[in-house]
């Protein structure tokens, strides 16, 4: 049996916003690609010459913030006083259709946007996050990156020591999946010295550049990184302009 075809988009360096407006797109052409529940009764009349199979209705959307953002999902929104001050170190702010609380994003980073179908797959959306931390620690050891693990709930995410390299905060509705992981490559880690990343306090972040010792831009991880997705997800991956080809 074929696996199922996933579209990549990558976008480059864009605004965060950009990338919420493209996986917003996927997440509305998967929802289309399921089509009407109802089937034709007994008895009914079926014309006309069979459909023909259209684009792969999963995606998955590759960005590198442009610009500084601080997200947050459903908790950990900064008070006024905090919000001005992020705002005041040039830094946008977003409040994000997900789980999990504040965290930054930027120039550096890697943000993966997966939008998958899990009914179709019949994936528990916990079994989902465990796939993302699998794909990434499986990056990790192509990179040399040996000791880097997951921890277990109600942590999430990519760690090395007690730094995280890499979260994770998913949206799923309808079982269709938005959001997904942010994986520093050469982040400029001192835009997490301005608030509690993730709501968890004694932790620490970290990149790959800093764990490898070497400059590691998003680019030379991209590959790398898909070919963990392809693996991890059981698919095969097509390169995609626009969400609605």
């Amino acid at each position: 049996m074929s696996r199922p075809a996933v579209r990549v988009l990558r976008l480059g360096a864009v605004p965060y916003a950009e990338a919420l407006r493209v996986q917003e797109r996927c997440v509305a052409a998967a929802r289309a690609a399921r089509g009407p529940a109802a089937q034709p009764g007994p008895g009914a009349a079926r014309s006309g010459p069979a459909a023909l199979p259209g684009p792969p209705a999963e995606s998955v959307v590759l960005s590198e913030p442009a610009r500084p953002v601080y997200t947050w999902g459903l908790r950990g929104a900064p008070g006024a006083a905090a919000a001005a001050a992020l705002r005041a170190r040039g830094a946008a702010l977003v409040a994000a259709r997900r789980g999990g609380h504040i965290t930054f994003h930027g120039p550096g980073q890697l943000l993966a946007f997966p939008v998958l179908d899990l009914r179709r797959r019949r994936l528990p959306l916990r079994s989902y996050v465990a796939g993302l931390e699998a794909l990434v620690l499986r990056l990790c050891r192509r990179l040399g990156l040996g000791t880097a693990r997951a921890l277990p709930p109600p942590f999430t995410g990519v760690w090395m020591g007690d730094s995280k390299l890499c979260a994770i905060g998913v949206h799923c509705g309808n079982h269709i999946t938005s959001h997904g992981l942010a994986l520093n490559c050469c982040t400029d880690l001192s835009w997490f010295d301005h608030i509690v990343p993730c709501g968890l306090e004694g932790k620490g972040v970290t990149s790959l550049s800093h764990e490898l010792g070497q400059h590691v831009a998003v680019s030379h991880v991209l590959e790398p990184f898909l070919d963990s997705f392809q693996e991890v997800f059981d698919c095969t991956l097509v390169s995609s302009e626009d969400p609605g080809d």
